[in-house]
């Protein structure tokens, strides 16, 4: 991964010395996670509060047949394998996975 270092951008490995020219009209188009709240951020893990995230409708809760839920998304395999989506119930709370 390469950060901004001034007007150049730097690899973050500390084993790599390689740096090139910023192009500020693309860089533009990205947004650095030193710029985002914490509100824009996703929380990935099954423990972390779900209320207020997005909600799937294409879903049957396996405890109590509610059609809503919240989720996450997260890469628990290979990048070229789909990510995992983890969602709690509306209606009764119940948490589980959905594999692509």
């Amino acid at each position: 991964m390469m950060v901004a270092d001034g007007d150049a951008m730097a690899c973050t490995n500390d084993d790599c010395a390689t740096t090139a020219d910023r192009d500020t009209e693309r860089a533009a188009q990205f947004v650095s996670t030193e710029t985002q709240h914490e509100a824009e951020l996703i929380e990935t893990e099954e423990g972390d509060e779900f209320e207020g995230k997005p909600t799937a409708t294409d879903v049957v809760c396996d405890e109590c047949d509610a059609r809503e839920a919240w989720y996450t998304i997260k890469q628990t395999a290979s990048a070229d394998e789909p990510p995992t989506r983890f969602f709690k119930c509306k209606q009764c709370g119940y948490r589980w996975r959905g594999y692509n």
